[in-house]
């Protein structure tokens, strides 16, 4: 397996990462010129893990991590964007958003699926990265990782009823598959069914900030072993504001043009820069919920192309996705 394929499950496996990079840090030179980067840098393929389904079949789950900051990589179906075993096209995206996306899409495999693995394949800025996908038991999933490895839980902070927090259900109004004309807008207005128990997560990260507070006030004196082995650790993913929202992105697109959003979306890549209109940014405040239930937003396309948007309902914890097809023709010349 890959090293972009690897995510710790454990403290432990942190611990060992945190090690060994540490361990290249200060043993390598060229490792402090690892900056960050706006452009130019490639995009590589990631297994978050497995999910049964109640037919007997598994659902197999795969994100990615584009490298660049601000640039934005589109790769067709085909040998540079593939999965095997099965067709090429098994609803990847060809549409690569900046930085971190974690649970991009899923790929069904049959009951017997066994232990083989599905390759995903993917060739960005001159480099082939593989991510693959099995049904090995450490990398199940459930409702408590997702939410965990989000950043919307630290570590230990659950009880009853964050573990009973279920994904949103997020339901698009109108036609799956939409036609317009080179900047004619298209309204998407969706609603989303959601049991509420976010705000349960809220009520356990405030907690975890007063037992964070309590530590470091305890820290001023000296511990001994036994109870620094027993201070949980607070947190060691990302961290994310829980707020009920939707946001819509480019999924696919078969096109070179810029797509518009009004409002503008939130993210749904892991921008952690302050500022930045991100559930994963400092200070960030989620929006308001329409008073009538019915989240609208205006798109537009400069240039033709088909465009597959994805609609994401996120609690803060959990989502749930639905895709809209917009067939974008050229404005008719005037005879």
């Amino acid at each position: 397996m890959s090293q972009s394929t690897f995510l710790p499950r454990s403290l432990a496996d942190v611990l060992r990462l945190a090690s060994v990079a540490l361990a290249v840090l200060v043993a390598s030179p060229e490792a402090h010129a690892q900056l960050s980067y706006h452009h130019g840098q490639n995009v590589s393929p990631a297994f978050e893990g497995w999910e049964a389904n109640e037919d007997g079949s598994f659902s197999l789950i795969f994100g990615y991590i584009n490298r660049n900051w601000a640039e934005e990589l589109d790769v067709p179906i085909g040998p540079e964007n593939s999965l095997s075993p099965g067709p090429e096209d098994q609803g990847q995206p060809t549409h690569f958003l900046p930085r971190r996306n974690r649970y991009a899409f899923k790929v069904r495999v049959p009951a017997d699926f066994g232990d083989k693995e599905m390759d995903w394949t993917l060739t960005t800025q001159g480099r082939t990265e593989h991510a693959y996908g099995s049904l090995r038991l450490d990398y199940k999933l459930d409702n408590l990782v997702i939410a965990s490895e989000t950043g919307a839980l630290g570590i230990g902070a659950s009880n009853a009823k964050t573990r009973a927090n279920t994904p949103p259900i997020l339901t698009l109004e109108g036609e799956t598959v939409r036609r317009v004309r080179v900047g004619q807008p298209v309204t998407l207005v969706a609603t989303i069914a959601d049991d509420g128990l976010e705000d349960e997560i809220k009520d356990s990260e405030a907690r975890l900030a007063r037992a964070a507070a309590t530590s470091a006030a305890a820290a001023a004196e000296p511990p001994t072993l036994s109870r620094r082995a027993l201070r949980p650790p607070v947190r060691i993913t990302v961290n994310k504001t829980v707020a009920l929202h939707l946001s819509w992105f480019v999924f696919r697109m078969e096109g070179t043009g810029e797509v518009t959003f009004d409002p503008p979306q939130v993210k749904t890549w892991e921008d952690t820069r302050a500022g930045a209109n991100s559930p994963w940014a400092p200070l960030w405040r989620g929006p308001p919920v329409p008073a009538d239930g019915r989240w609208e937003v205006t798109v537009t396309f400069d240039s033709p192309g088909t465009y597959v948007l994805r609609g994401r309902a996120d609690d803060g914890a959990l989502y749930h996705d639905q895709d809209v097809t917009i067939i974008v023709a050229p404005v008719t010349t005037p005879q």
